[in-house]
Formats: structure tokens, C-alpha cells, sequence
């Protein structure tokens, strides 16, 4: 697809959100894989906020990066922070800078020993109802121009109002019931990701992979198809593993 259709595809996907077996996790997953091959960047992260204003690492586009954002929660720094404190976009932030850095200097070192050299940092918020941060990475010096910049920021937008938009209209008020069922797909994924990675001897990213390939093409959510894994309803060997290059 071209540039232009992309961008459209991502919109599209936006507005699915009003189906009632809307998948938080598999939106947001949709989300850092349309930043990724938009954006030309190395890695995604998306975080939320839960029921108390604290950020919560909802979805990332490789193990490294899971762990990287988790990381930044756990030591309370990070771009990803900063911005969703003061709710302003933050680009092109050298990792090698002391300077552009001085905020989060363990978080820089982490990020650049996981092969970082810039990140970006762009808030999900409607007018005053901040949802959360998107946090992109790039292990080249290579810096966000303009137009790549406001192409960051209106999926950010997007996915905003999607999520707002479907609290509203399907369930009301019901942001706190939603994250808290988030995060518990969340645990779920993780622990279906482990079970797969154990059996198949292989990296969390290709169990990953395999398990949101298996749930788009037997349409399946993909916190249920994780469930029956875990559950044993759904034997491992009934997921097809990626082919390696």
C-alpha cells in the first residue's frame, strides 16, 4: 500500500472500534504496527491511564520495548512520562544528549543499551481527557520532520478518540471497568506468550506474533483465544508457527 492508503487504513480501523467485539489490546497492537510502517521507526509503545491517573504499559511492538517502557513506569522517568505530566509532545530527543536527557538520565542509558538513539514522546488527549502517551523509538540518528511529526500525532488523535468513543457508546461510563479488563488481558496474553515461547523453544516476539496471527485468521479475540490456551481448551500445536527467514 501506499503511504496515503495506509494513513486511510488507519483511520478505518479507528472507526471499527464502534463493532461490539471490539479488542482494546488487538487495536493498540494495530496501532504501534501502523506507527512502525508509517513512521519508518524502530519500535512502538502505547500507555494508558488506569482508574487513578497512573500510567499503565497497555501495548509495544517487540519484547524489548515492553520491557524497556516497564522500565520507565518502574523508575518513574521517561519521555513517555514527561509527556503524559505535561501533556506536550516531546521529538526528537537525542538518547546521547545530557542535555535532552537531564529528566530521565537511567531511563536514556536503558533505552541506549536496548540499541536506541532518538525517541519521540506525543500525549493521547481530547481537549482535557487525557487517555495516555505514545512513545516511538529509532535505533538511527534519524529525527521526525514535520510531516512525519503530524502524521505521529493524528494517529495518536485517532486512537484517542476511538477509545473514547467506544467507552461512551457502547458501555457509558465505564473507563475504569475497561482498563481494569486491560490489564487482565493483558496478564492473560503475557502468560499465553510464555506457554508458546516454553513449548516452541522460540522468543516471546515470535509467540506473539503466532498467536495474533492465529486469532485474525479463525477470527478470535485475542484475549479469548490466549484464555483457552492457557485453560488448555486450545492445544499449542493447533497454532501455526511464523516461518523464519
Amino acid at each position: 500500500m501506499t503511504r496515503e492508503e495506509q494513513l486511510l487504513a488507519a483511520m478505518v480501523e479507528a472507526v471499527d472500534t464502534l463493532v461490539d467485539d471490539f479488542d482494546l489490546i488487538d487495536f493498540l497492537h494495530q496501532l504501534c504496527d501502523r506507527c512502525n510502517e508509517l513512521l519508518d521507526v524502530s519500535a512502538v509503545g502505547v500507555m494508558l491511564t488506569d482508574p487513578d491517573g497512573r500510567l499503565q504499559l497497555i501495548a509495544a511492538s517487540d519484547e524489548h520495548t515492553r520491557l524497556l517502557e516497564l522500565f520507565a513506569l518502574q523508575t518513574d522517568q521517561g519521555p513517555c512520562v514527561e509527556c503524559h505530566r505535561n501533556g506536550t509532545a516531546r521529538l526528537n530527543i537525542s538518547l546521547k544528549s545530557p542535555v535532552q536527557t537531564a529528566a530521565f538520565p537511567r531511563f536514556a542509558e536503558r533505552a541506549r543499551q536496548e540499541g536506541f538513539l532518538i525517541t519521540h514522546a506525543l500525549p493521547m488527549r481530547l481537549r482535557q481527557k487525557a487517555v495516555g502517551a505514545l512513545n516511538l523509538f529509532d535505533s538511527r540518528e534519524q529525527k521526525l520532520g514535520e510531516s512525519d511529526a503530524r502524521v505521529a500525532q493524528a494517529l495518536a488523535d485517532v486512537a484517542t478518540i476511538a477509545i473514547l468513543q467506544h467507552r461512551t457508546i457502547v458501555h457509558g461510563n465505564i473507563e475504569r471497568a475497561q482498563l481494569r479488563a486491560a490489564l487482565s488481558s493483558r496478564i492473560v496474553i503475557e502468560q499465553a506468550k510464555g506457554i508458546l515461547a516454553e513449548r516452541w523453544n522460540t522468543d516471546l516476539d515470535t509467540a506473539f506474533d503466532a498467536l495474533r496471527q492465529h486469532a485474525r485468521a479463525h477470527q478470535h479475540p485475542l484475549t479469548k483465544l490466549c484464555q483457552k490456551l492457557i485453560d488448555g481448551s486450545l492445544d499449542t500445536t493447533a497454532v501455526q508457527r511464523p516461518e523464519t527467514s
